[in-house]
């Protein structure tokens, strides 16, 4: 058996066959089988829909020794989405993978399974305990007693998987192994103070092999990608180089569900400083089933932009160690095509573009490339290139000499949209085979740091149902 069939059937079956008793809850194990609604097979299960990851050293105050991960699911939340808003599926497993020698297989694994609890409040009517179809009765967050008003609850555990061995997380704020999840923004007649409320689930956890307890928190937050995208799909349907805030950020008035996991730097590294990592959501297909692995993100846009139609829903459930079979979406891109044949502009002439696989599986020489790499899609960090406040940091990350930026990493702030567009056009290289590629391409919607907070988890308060 192979290397990577080994470790993957080691995890597998140490969580399947040993179980983890958390709180009274089992959590089994898995057996492996973006983007906003980008495959569609994934359409038809929003829940399980990674639309972003982030991954980045710590920026805020006194952290700068932590990693912090974000990965994002359930695209295009309107606030006002009740009564149910948006659970968490508590039949799927959500994942957060690292790779931290190269070789393109999870050495490190965290996976977060939610369990929703239904109170069943009932209003009298006529002598009879009818139940109410809200998911509250009375307002809540401000106080603990205000907690009966909740109609429905969820909460989480998280498992990791190291060196062949697994251990539920600890909760280090309240004891035991299980984590609450706030409700949903559902607005401010029910919930006054929403920042306040969702910040009490910002918790201490202990993971297993790591000395140094990190944070984690998982919740609506309102959605930090920025892209005018509505347009983007007409054919793009805007100028390409125009002003980079000439357009409207399309998914401004929608939220998210995030999880977020802070660890020390030290507890995530082992053959160097440069680490690899990626999301991906996994569900029984049948009742009985193994898990399957339905979802899969790691750099933004690549199964939306990059790999093809027929594809996209094997990408989705393929493991990076095998994405040699994906590479000619890579080495010969088809969208510098479809922007010359759109708008006249020139691609790039050289092939393969050699320079695709280093910002997209192999990482970039001298900046996030691990030694030995073995090309494979997937978020990279040089976790020794120091964090830059928020105010210092620039849109355009490492195009702009901000090294601690996207495509090392991703920051809620880095504008990866058009950071991929200059890219793709050719921004790496010299210009008799990139005649085009210094153009400011662009799809008008801006972003920037100063527009998220600069505390864990960084993205900002959701948008509440009421007002609006």
């Amino acid at each position: 058996m192979s290397s990577t069939k080994l470790r993957k059937t080691r995890i597998a079956a140490g969580l399947a066959t040993a179980g983890l008793l958390a709180s009274g809850v089992l959590v089994t194990g898995v057996a492996v089988g973006s983007s906003h609604r980008e495959a569609p097979l994934i359409t038809q299960m929003p829940k399980i829909d990674a639309t972003d990851f982030y991954m980045f050293r710590s920026y805020e105050p006194g952290r700068a020794n932590f990693v912090t991960f974000l990965a994002n699911y359930q695209p295009l939340q309107a606030p006002y989405g009740g009564p149910n808003y948006f659970l968490m599926d508590p039949h799927a497993l959500y994942a957060i993978h690292i790779d931290n020698d190269g070789d393109a297989i999870e050495d490190i694994s965290y996976f977060f399974r939610f369990y929703n609890q239904q109170r069943a409040l009932t209003v009298p009517v006529n002598g009879m305990d009818i139940p109410v179809p809200l998911s509250n009765i009375g307002a809540f967050g401000d106080t603990t007693a205000q907690d009966g008003n909740r109609n429905v609850s969820e909460s989480y555990v998280v498992v990791s998987s190291r060196n062949g061995r697994q251990a539920a997380a600890r909760n280090l704020g309240f004891g035991g192994y299980l984590f609450a999840k706030p409700s949903d923004n559902i607005g401010r007649k029910s919930i006054p103070n929403y920042s306040a409320y969702a910040g009490r689930h910002i918790t201490r956890i202990g993971v297993d092999q790591c000395a140094t307890e990190g944070r984690v928190f998982a919740g609506q937050r309102k959605e930090g990608f920025a892209v005018n995208l509505g347009e983007v799909f007409d054919l793009v349907n805007t100028n390409p180089v125009g002003p980079p805030d000439g357009e409207k950020n399309t998914l401004e008035d929608a939220n998210v569900t995030t999880i977020a996991l802070e660890l020390p730097i030290a507890c995530l590294t082992a053959n160097g400083p440069i680490i690899g990592a990626w999301t991906a959501a996994y569900r029984r297909l049948q009742p009985d089933g193994p898990y399957v692995q339905l979802s899969r993100l790691s750099a933004p846009l690549v199964n939306e932009v990059v790999i093809g139609l027929p594809d996209k829903d094997r990408f989705n459930g393929s493991h990076p160690a095998g994405d040699a079979s994906f590479a000619k979406y890579v080495t010969n891109p088809s969208l510098p095509i479809l922007l010359q044949a759109l708008f006249g502009v020139r691609p790039p002439t050289q092939y393969p573009r050699t320079d695709l696989v280093a910002a997209f599986l192999t990482g970039v020489s001298g900046l996030n490339q691990p030694t030995n790499v073995r090309p494979a899609e997937m978020m990279r960090l040089n976790t020794s290139i120091a964090p830059r406040p928020a105010l210092t940091q620039q849109s355009l990350g490492v195009l702009a000499g901000d090294t601690a930026g996207f495509p090392n990493g991703r920051r809620p702030g880095d504008d990866v949209v058009d950071i991929e567009l200059r890219v793709a056009m050719g921004a790496l290289l010299p210009a008799n085979v990139a005649p085009d590629g210094q153009l400011p391409y662009t799809d008008g919607a801006w972003v920037s740091a100063r527009g998220f907070s600069v505390n864990f988890p960084y993205l900002g308060t959701p948008l509440p149902g009421s007002p609006n």
